[in-house]
Parts: C-alpha cells; sequence; structure tokens
C-alpha cells in the first residue's frame, strides 16, 4: 500500500532534520518506507503500518504546528501514546521545567503517569531500567518546587555502595569523599540549574547533596527528599529512610532491580518495600520498561538482550513483557 500526504513547509523542514535523521526514525520505529521530496511525504509498505504511520506523522504535523521541535524522542513519544489512546500533545506539553534553553517534559506514558504520580503523592517509587529518565525527571520536579516554594530545601541521597569497584581510601573533605558516588545527582542538578547557582543553594542549605548514612535520626520536613540507587539500600536502611518523612514533604524512591550491587546473600530494600507498602495511600510505584528507555536506542537493545539472558538463566525471574499487543 502507498499513500501520500501533503504537508507545510515548517513541518517538512522539520521531517528532514539534521541528515534526515527524524525520517530515519520514522522508518525504523514504523515497519513502513518514509520519503520526503518536496512538501509530499510518501508511505509504502504492508496497509497496517502505513494506516499507522500516517496517523503518527499527522500528529506530528500538528505538534509542529503547536511549537514542537521533532526528534527521535517525540516519534517514540507519539506511538507510545497511541498505543495507548492518550493524546501526545498532552504528554509532551506537560512541561515541568524550563532553564534558558532546556525544556524538560514527560517522553513516554510512563514517564507521564511518573510526573503525575509525584504531583498527587507523599511517596512515589520510580523502578526500571536505566535511561528511563526516573532520575532526571525528580530532579526536575525537585527544581520546580523549590522554585514555586513549595518546599524549603531539596534533598538528594543514595547509598555509598561502589558498583563492582572497590575505590579505596579517598583523600578530602566529606564532599570530595562522596562525589564519586553522588555526581549522577550533581550532573542531573547542574543540568537544570546554573552551575554557580547550585553551589550558592548548597552553601545556604537550600539544596543538601548527603549519603544514605546521614539521613539516620533526622525528621525531613518541608522538604523535597530523592533517594537514588535505593535497589542498594538493605530493607533496614529503606525503613529507616521513609521514615525520615516530615510534614510538607515529598519523596521520591528511584532505583533498577536488575542493578543490584549489594553482596548476593543480602536483600534489596527497593525490592521487599515494594511487597510491604503496594496499595497504601499516599505511596504509588511507577514501573518503567524497556519501552520507556530515552537515551540512545542502543540502550534500550542493551536492555532487551541482558532481560533475555536473564529469562535463559532463571526463567522464573523474567519480567513482565509491557509492550502493548
Amino acid at each position: 500500500m502507498r499513500t501520500q500526504i501533503e504537508v507545510d513547509n515548517e513541518t517538512a523542514k522539520e521531517l528532514a532534520g539534521s541528515g534526515d535523521a527524524v525520517l530515519k526514525a520514522l522508518e525504523r520505529d514504523l515497519e513502513a518506507s518514509v520519503f520526503l521530496r518536496g512538501n509530499v511525504v510518501t508511505l509504502d509498505g504492508e496497509p497496517a503500518a502505513v494506516q499507522a504511520a500516517e496517523q503518527v506523522l499527522l500528529e506530528m504535523a500538528d505538534l509542529v504546528r503547536q511549537g514542537h521541535e521533532l526528534s527521535e524522542g517525540t516519534i517514540t513519544a507519539v506511538t507510545g501514546a497511541l498505543a495507548h489512546h492518550e493524546s501526545p500533545a498532552r504528554v509532551l506539553e506537560d512541561i515541568i521545567w524550563r532553564h534558558r534553553s532546556l525544556k524538560v517534559a514527560p517522553k513516554s506514558i510512563t514517564q507521564k503517569r511518573y510526573v503525575d504520580s509525584i504531583r498527587r503523592n507523599t511517596i512515589t517509587f520510580g523502578i526500571g531500567p536505566a535511561g528511563t529518565g526516573k532520575t532526571w525527571l525528580a530532579v526536575a520536579m525537585a527544581a520546580a518546587a523549590l522554585q514555586r516554594r513549595e518546599v524549603n530545601r531539596i534533598i538528594l541521597t543514595r547509598p555509598a555502595v561502589e558498583a563492582g569497584e572497590r575505590l579505596g581510601f579517598l583523600p578530602g573533605d566529606l564532599m570530595a569523599k562522596v562525589d564519586p558516588y553522588l555526581r549522577p545527582l550533581f550532573d542531573a542538578l547542574q543540568d537544570m540549574l546554573d552551575p554557580e547557582k547550585v553551589a550558592a543553594q548548597l552553601e545556604r542549605g537550600a539544596i543538601e547533596v548527603a549519603p544514605l548514612a546521614f539521613m539516620r535520626g533526622r525528621t525531613l520536613n518541608d522538604s523535597f527528599i530523592i533517594l537514588d540507587e535505593a535497589q542498594n539500600t538493605s530493607p533496614e536502611q529503606m525503613k529507616m529512610f521513609l521514615t525520615r518523612l516530615g510534614f510538607g514533604s515529598k519523596m521520591v524512591v528511584t532505583g533498577d532491580i536488575t542493578q543490584v550491587d549489594l553482596p548476593r546473600d543480602q536483600q534489596s530494600g527497593l525490592i521487599v518495600v515494594s511487597e510491604i507498602l503496594e496499595g497504601l495511600e499516599g505511596v504509588d510505584f511507577i514501573r518503567f520498561g524497556r519501552e520507556d528507555v530515552v537515551r540512545h536506542k542502543l540502550v534500550q537493545r542493551i536492555v532487551d538482550a541482558y532481560d533475555e539472558h536473564a529469562a535463559r538463566q532463571a526463567p522464573g525471574l523474567r519480567p513482565a513483557d509491557r509492550r502493548p499487543a
């Protein structure tokens, strides 16, 4: 089946993109051949694939008219939204943070659910593979809450567990010692704010970045608290962290239960807590899948390969396939 769609100049320009990257991504994701000549897009392939591609293309043209720039991520968001019978614009227009040229918004249905859950609940768990935006979106939500004065400070923490390597003795003061463990949180924060502003906020205590062990004995009021790499907490540490919750605070807990760096005989607090708190009012669990990976396409394929290997090793541990039928 072949069909042709005439688009306006701006949409044609966005579709052409840099080196036809958007068109190539369309072909890869939609299983139909896509050709652009002038202002006319030609779709060629099986009838079902062509019809799906036409719907995606029309949605993307609408997004361009609304001021969106197209990218490979846009295609993933549009196809994912349509598969779940959602409006792509509703997902992509939920801008949670702006800073200079940076605009942070969900790129998948699960990311949208995650953002909505953080708004709605006191404690949100984001569980899923690398590259699904769990920490990035949580830090953006924290920065927005601080800017709106919904909270007085942001607290970022993670367990100081080495990922298969021994760093040994680290010289310097406390911040220098914990920097290797907390660097990903600093990186996300500095993507959201100017580095000098981050330094000023750290100086006056509006932003705190500390190892999980430093949370013991505290009550955290009027704070937006993010626990990253939570798969490396013990059940006792997870309980300790969650019971630090004070008035006017929100907690976001992120982790990937397939990347536990604890000793083999030690349970992960992130796995145990889902069995204990699932269904509790004010607590929500958002589970990301490989379709939510928004890094390089190769990351998605790496996640798939590891899942398939795990299934061969232990079929009972195979993660549920959350891809639309």
